[in-house]
C-alpha cells in the first residue's frame, strides 16, 4: 500500500497519470498509466461490443376480421420471410364498429396464422385483446433441424471388400 503523495510522485517520474481504477474498494485501487490511451482502449472495446450486438427488429402484419383468405396468405408469406431473417413478428387484428362483439373470429384467425408459421416460429406472446385490437407475438424458433445424409435417404457409399479366391 502506497500513500497518495508517493503514488503521484511515481506517476510524475514515469511521465504518466495516476488513474483510480476501483474507487469502491478499500483502500481505493489506483494504477499508473497513460490516461488518454486508457480512454481510447475503453472506447474501442465499447464500439466492438456495440457492433457485436444483434438488434431484434419487430415487424407487424395488420389484418381485420373480414380479411380474405387470399390476402391473409400474402401477409403470412411476408411474416415467414421475416422470421427466416430472425425478426420477430407481431400479428394484429384491428376491430372496427361492431366487429369487436365477435372476438372469437379474430382469435381463430390468429390461431390459424400461428399454425401456418409453426415450422418457422414459436408463439412468444399469446393472443390478447387490447382496446380495439387483438395481437400476438411470434419469435423465430431457435432449433433449426439440420438434415444429415442418412435422413435425406441417401446412403453413404459402402466400402467394397475383395476376398481372396481359393
Amino acid at each position: 500500500m502506497v500513500t497518495t503523495k508517493e503514488a503521484l510522485k511515481i506517476a510524475r517520474d514515469a511521465e504518466l497519470d495516476l488513474v483510480e481504477v476501483s474507487p469502491n474498494a478499500t483502500p481505493p485501487v489506483c494504477r499508473v498509466m497513460d490516461f488518454g490511451k486508457f480512454l481510447y482502449e475503453r472506447e474501442k472495446k465499447e464500439r466492438e461490443a456495440r457492433k457485436a450486438q444483434t438488434k431484434i427488429e419487430v415487424k407487424e402484419i395488420r389484418l381485420r376480421p373480414k380479411t380474405t383468405e387470399h390476402h391473409r396468405e400474402f401477409k403470412v408469406d411476408d411474416a415467414r420471410r421475416w422470421l427466416e431473417h430472425g425478426m420477430k413478428v407481431r400479428v394484429t387484428i384491428r376491430f372496427r364498429g361492431r366487429e369487436i362483439t365477435y372476438p372469437e373470429i379474430a382469435l381463430e384467425d390468429l390461431k390459424e396464422i400461428a399454425h401456418q408459421l409453426s415450422d418457422e416460429s414459436i408463439v412468444e406472446q399469446a393472443p390478447s385483446i387490447e382496446g380495439r385490437s387483438m395481437s400476438m407475438m411470434l419469435a423465430p424458433s431457435k432449433g433449426k433441424k439440420k438434415t444429415t445424409a442418412s435422413e435425406d435417404g441417401k446412403a453413404a457409399p459402402e466400402e467394397k471388400t475383395t476376398e481372396p479366391r481359393e
